[in-house]
């Protein structure tokens, strides 16, 4: 699989970046995209090409005991306050091999060019390598970084995979995490020694490519309230016998249910406030299902998004309401699984601010804006680390093959990132 196709490398930048994206494309190259299963032996072989090409370099490498991986300069290793920059390393399945894998290899590059170029850094720089950011082979988004920070809750520990059924928790002791520090609530690391944390990402969006910018910088991150599995329960019937007066249909009861949602959300960004909802799973169940036939249940998945946190809390009061009014009207039942909850986060305006000058700096188009996705900078930034964010434009979208980054765009977003790590902090 090839991660560009007929570029001309100019620079050794370009020839590193080219040749780990397109090595890691093709060692996870699935029967379409990348897969690249949060806590497993395809994640860790990653890690482990990665590594091989820092040491190639020069750099110091280790694991921390979220058997996440950490790179930094040999003078830096041990450095006790030092600058975080990373991304995660694993994909959602059959998807694109930028989502992640970016910030990882921008925050490389970094390292390796202030080595081969003699540009100290203002701080210590560490760059790290997260593992299960992704939420669609758990449920749970952020482990790692959660992790780190001795905030993943019960609820996410004991999530299933969704292939083989284990909990989370087991996979994670598989490869080697602390995992009763985990189940304390002990942190993996040490957040006040983070001074910053700073994460490069491809935009999900189309907002860079329509402005025609290759790179932005970061206002703030959407929280979620997410639903792995909500069904709704209604009574089976024969399609042609059973009169509407008659029926408990749950798809019907489950239609009736998104569309409130829709025309809701349709309202409060009328009003000028933010939000998104997504429900991208859906099924009856697949040995019972048929054409002539009423299901008796069906199951859903509920992803809902927003900057405001007020709208999160207004969005959660909604959905329970007109569950409750639809399960009245049509003589069925909903029942939800545990919420899943993450804060919406705002970037550190002082590095927003500080960003934004390194880009005017390198004579690009400075740019501010929020991010739809969500990241591990929410984590750190939610546990009063500074946290600053760089988009990188995307085409064709993300959690797909589709994903189209220019390496040019890609290290120009870079640059930001370097020209900040090494300018004097106020």
């Amino acid at each position: 699989m090839k991660a560009f196709a007929n570029i001309k490398v100019k620079n050794w930048e370009e020839e590193f970046a080219v040749r780990l994206f397109e090595q890691v494309a093709q060692q996870t190259a699935d029967d379409q995209g990348v897969s690249r299963p949060a806590y497993s032996s395809i994640e860790t072989a990653t890690l482990e090409y990665l590594e091989m090409c820092a040491r190639d370099e020069g750099l110091h490498v280790n694991y921390d005991n979220g058997q996440n991986a950490i790179f930094c300069l040999q003078e830096d290793k041990d450095a006790k306050d030092f600058v975080l920059v990373g991304s995660h390393v694993d994909s959602v399945p059959r998807g694109g091999n930028f989502d992640g894998l970016a910030g990882i290899v921008a925050g490389l590059i970094c390292l390796v060019k202030s080595q081969r170029e003699g540009r100290k850094f203002a701080r210590p720089v560490k760059v790290i390598a997260m593992r299960g950011e992704e939420s669609a082979w758990f449920g749970p988004c952020y482990i790692a970084s959660k992790a780190l920070l001795g905030v993943l809750a019960e609820n996410e520990q004991s999530a299933t995979h969704k292939g083989d059924g284990r909990p989370l928790i087991e996979h994670m002791s598989d490869i080697g995490v602390d995992v009763a520090a985990v189940r304390n609530a002990i942190p993996l690391m040490d957040s006040k020694h983070v001074l910053a944390y700073l994460e490069l990402h491809i935009e999900q969006g189309p907002m860079l490519v329509e402005k025609k910018q290759p790179a932005a910088v970061v206002s703030g991150i959407r929280g979620n309230i997410r639903h792995k599995r909500i069904t709704c329960i209604g009574e089976a019937g024969h399609s042609g016998a059973v009169p509407r007066a008659y029926r408990h249909d749950p798809v019907l009861a489950m239609a009736d249910l998104l569309n409130r949602l829709d025309e809701s959300w349709l309202t409060i960004l009328q009003k000028g406030d933010d939000l998104v909802l997504t429900c991208g799973m859906l099924a009856t169940d697949t040995a019972t299902h048929a054409l002539s036939r009423i299901p008796d249940s069906v199951g859903f998945s509920m992803d809902i998004r927003s900057q405001d946190i007020t709208a999160l809390d207004e969005m959660r009061e909604l959905l329970q309401d007109e569950a409750r009014h639809i399960e009245n009207d049509r003589g069925v039942k909903f029942q939800f699984d545990e919420e899943i909850f993450t804060a919406p986060a705002m970037c550190d305006a002082g590095m927003v601010e500080d960003l934004t000058q390194a880009q005017k700096r390198l004579g690009q188009n400075a740019f501010v804006m929020p991010s739809g996705g969500g990241h591990d900078a929410a984590v750190f930034a939610n546990a009063g680390v500074p946290t600053g964010m760089i988009f990188v434009r995307n085409r064709g979208g993300s959690h797909n093959p589709g994903e189209q980054m220019e390496i040019s765009d890609f290290l120009q977003a870079t640059e930001i990132i370097f020209e900040y790590l090494t300018s004097p902090q106020k």
